[in-house]
């Protein structure tokens, strides 16, 4: 059996999609907790506050909707569009990394994990299979 159909390349993108899920929540009902994956402070002044906890449940619901699209495709579609949703949550990671690093930190937060999913997805699409 090709290494793309193990059924526990499935788990483990549902394993990532409930950690998306589980940070958009957090984001949404926490948004100074969820700042602190990107090493980012709260803003003192009231007006400011307020502007940096909308973006996080922006923030937030980015993140449900990744896990969601995960879950569904798992589930529901082929394994080889699962591949490329994980390919994009990784970028997506990554590019969270880039803004962080450009802040100077927190980079590591996200980039940590970006190639992790990237290569769940690159399993999922057949790379490594044998023909």
């Amino acid at each position: 059996m090709p290494l793309s159909h193990s059924n526990v390349l499935r788990l483990v993108a549902s394993v990532i999609a409930t950690i998306w899920v589980a940070f958009g929540v957090n984001a949404i009902l926490r948004p100074d907790h969820a700042l602190t994956f990107f090493e980012f402070q709260p803003p003192a002044l009231t007006a400011d506050k307020q502007m940096v906890d909308s973006l996080m449940a922006v923030y937030g619901v980015r993140n449900v909707f990744m896990g969601a699209a995960i879950y569904v495709t798992s589930y529901l579609g082929s394994r080889s569009n699962l591949g490329w949703i994980l390919i994009a949550a990784g970028g997506v990671a990554f590019a969270d990394g880039i803004i962080c690093w450009t802040h100077g930190q927190g980079q590591w937060n996200h980039w940590g994990y970006a190639p992790m999913i990237t290569a769940v997805g690159s399993l999922l699409l057949g790379v490594f299979d044998r023909s």
